[in-house]
């Protein structure tokens, strides 16, 4: 009898160590992209962009894709920027821009 209790309450303990179903919650990214959209022929080497005065990069220009998105897009964080382009080391394009999260903003150049 005694085997028995033993037994039973080592079943018990070992059943009651299982963990039951997990879930996972996650959300959307808090980040916005960046495209350039122009005649790629007049931009060549890509522009120079500068996110609020600090962040520069060089980004791709591309042709405007109305049905779907193609080529690259830039991430930025969400909220209000500055963004200036140039190419050749003229200010083309120059913007106070507010992004939401998930949002992707074309940004059209001359």
């Amino acid at each position: 009898m005694k085997r028995l209790i033993v037994y039973i309450s080592s079943a018990l303990l070992l059943f009651s160590s299982c963990s039951g179903v997990k879930t996972l919650s996650t959300g959307l990214e808090n980040e916005a992209y960046l495209e350039f959209i122009g005649i790629p022929s007049n931009y060549k080497n890509g522009v120079d962009v500068t996110i609020d005065e600090k962040n520069n990069f060089k980004a791709e220009v591309k042709k405007d894709y109305a049905t779907r998105p193609k080529g690259k897009a830039y991430a930025i964080s969400t909220g209000a920027h500055s963004v200036s382009v140039s190419y050749n080391n003229k200010l083309i394009y120059k913007q106070q821009i507010f992004v939401s999260s998930q949002e992707t903003k074309k940004v059209v150049l001359p």
